[in-house]
């Protein structure tokens, strides 16, 4: 078996949504911006050698796991919110192996003159 994140992968980035996650009651009151970076872990030959998207993961169905992971409770941290994600990607898509994940929150309440928080997630499936 292959070393975990390394092999063939789908990348989606800049994956926006928004959201009323945060520590504080202005956060859950207002929301604000998040966007999400993934890399998932999974064989792709059979889709590379059939051009036959049959055979491997919908971009657009990963799009709505996430989408539905992402809404699915009001969380404080961005790691939990993280992974509710990568849990969520695990149960839905057999074939994925791994997940990378960063989300990132450009509008943190702190202060930054520019930039962003982010936190980023590694994990196998167990």
């Amino acid at each position: 078996m292959a070393e975990p994140y390394t092999g063939d992968r789908i990348i989606l980035k800049d994956l926006g949504f928004y959201g009323y996650h945060g520590v504080f009651a202005e956060e859950a009151k207002l929301g604000q911006r998040f966007f999400i970076d993934l890399e998932l872990g999974t064989d792709l030959t059979a889709p590379a050698v059939t051009d036959d998207l049959a055979t491997g993961i919908s971009y657009a169905d990963i799009y709505d796991v996430v989408k539905a992971a992402f809404e699915d409770q009001r969380m404080k941290l961005l790691e939990a919110v993280a992974q509710n994600v990568v849990e969520a990607i695990f149960q839905r898509f057999d074939g994925v192996t791994w997940v990378v994940i960063r989300l990132r929150k450009p509008e943190a309440p702190i202060a930054m003159v520019r930039g962003e928080a982010a936190i980023e997630l590694h994990r196998k499936r167990q």
